[in-house]
């Protein structure tokens, strides 16, 4: 039994498709995204980005049906699909926007849309049989007419493309897990890895920004300690991150005390840890009278 499926409207398909990835996009943006968003973005992102630009180009170019054969435009679209993308990352490098999701996103609708009005303009300059559109001719095995041996290959072949199929949807759509780790810092008033207090006077209040990142695949509690000279002076408490989640928040000391080189000690504990899990220290000189400074660094140890 030989089937025929014809698309005369290829274009306002991949236009219609384009929308719609777009869409999901952008309602994710805004918090709006449904169970599954994630994996309709890879199902109608992968061809968004390596098959529908190239393939729009190819028909402004080629709007007529014997300029190609269909296995000269696939290989085309894919290939100049891979060559224009870049190239519009390149431009928007140099634009306010820079080289990010919406701005990207923009840019290849807005190129989509525009070859797709200029392949249309060209095919209806065209008779209508010389138009190109795809069209899909392919022969279905008549079932009642195979043997038992023919239909139960065909049956295991069947169940095989699904699995294979099936297989590849959950290796691009699963997250992949990489190394777990909480990133712990601290940073000078100003926002940097500078300026720390290292000469204070006594009572004179000393400030850094204390800042976690979670990258630990999973939400996690956090406290942290600020200890001088080996005796606690407080704790700050319960910082509940998700994966991925950045926490900064200013923190003050002060010392009693003159000190030479005295430790301050920036401890990182998750709920349950007896242990700290990420810990930072400043060296700081605590005299009589004196003024605080701005050159200290901050170390990490682990």
């Amino acid at each position: 039994m030989r089937k025929k499926i014809s698309l005369p409207n290829d274009l306002i398909i991949i236009n219609a498709v384009s929308l719609a990835l777009a869409a999901i996009i952008f309602a994710g943006s805004f918090g709006g995204g449904a169970i599954g968003s994630a994996t309709l973005r890879i199902i109608l992102g992968l061809p968004f980005v390596l098959f529908f630009p190239g393939y729009a180009l190819i028909a402004a170019l080629f709007p007529r049906r014997g300029d190609l054969d269909g296995i000269e435009r696939t290989a085309l679209s894919f290939g100049l699909s891979i060559a224009v993308v870049p190239l519009i990352g390149l431009g928007l490098n140099y634009t306010p926007m820079g080289i990010r999701l919406i701005p990207i996103l923009v840019a290849l609708l807005v190129f989509i849309a525009g070859m797709t009005v200029i392949a249309l303009y060209r095919r209806q300059k065209l008779p209508a049989q010389e138009r190109y559109f795809p069209v899909f001719e392919f022969d279905l095995p008549a079932w009642a007419k195979m043997s038992r041996i023919d239909r139960v290959l065909s049956a295991v072949l069947a169940l095989a493309i699904l699995f294979a199929v099936g297989s590849i949807v959950y290796v691009v759509t699963t997250p992949k897990t990489g190394e777990r780790f909480t990133e712990f810092y601290i940073l000078g008033t100003g926002g940097k890895a500078e300026g720390y207090p290292r000469e204070l006077a006594v009572g004179e209040k000393g400030e850094v920004i204390v800042g976690v990142v979670n990258h630990e695949y999973a939400p996690v509690k956090y406290y942290v300690a600020v200890v001088m000279g080996g005796h606690p002076r407080q704790r700050i408490g319960p910082v509940e991150l998700a994966h991925e989640e950045k926490w900064e928040q200013r923190v003050e000391f002060a010392a009693a005390q003159p000190h030479e080189n005295l430790k301050v000690e920036f401890l990182l504990y998750r709920e349950g840890d007896t242990e700290p899990y990420r810990s930072l220290h400043l060296w700081v000189n605590v005299r009589d009278g004196a003024g605080s400074g701005k050159a200290g660094r901050g170390t990490e140890k682990r």
